[in-house]
């Protein structure tokens, strides 16, 4: 990832946020993550609203990495507002999920995002899939 990138992690779940922490550790991935529960709270972050009102030197995120299946508001319906707000729709989030279903992929790339992978069960497969999204970021030209 290019150096000093800000990564939104939208996900619910402690142990993928957990799994994530470690495969940025283990790969030597040392951009900012920072993380958020759901997809309203995503919102919060990039509106600089709730939680997020008094982070006016939160930077914009570089990428989003995007979970499906949260409460409140589920990644898909994150994506579609921030992908119909001028303002962050050249963001790239690519999700990062448990759903296999083809509904959902295609909702996905609908939508707009740059990559769907689903979580691997396994940690050094996951650490590979974590690899691959730095090394497409890193060689990639952003706006």
């Amino acid at each position: 990832m290019h150096q000093k990138a800000t990564i939104l992690l939208v996900e619910d779940d402690p142990i993928d946020v957990m799994s994530i922490q470690r495969a940025f550790q283990k790969n030597n991935i040392t951009n900012r993550l920072v993380t958020v529960n759901d997809g309203e709270q995503a919102l919060d972050f990039l509106y600089k609203r709730g939680d997020f009102h008094n982070e006016q030197a939160l930077p914009k995120p570089d990428l989003i990495l995007l979970d499906i299946n949260m409460p409140r508001m589920n990644g898909l319906e994150f994506l579609q507002a921030i992908k119909n707000d001028p303002q962050f729709v050249h963001i790239p989030v690519v999700i990062l999920t448990s759903s296999e279903y083809q509904s959902d992929i295609k909702r996905g790339f609908v939508l707009q995002a740059a990559g769907y992978i689903v979580k691997p069960v396994a940690f050094d497969i996951f650490c590979k899939a974590i690899m691959t999204i730095d090394s497409y970021w890193t060689l990639s030209m952003l706006p």
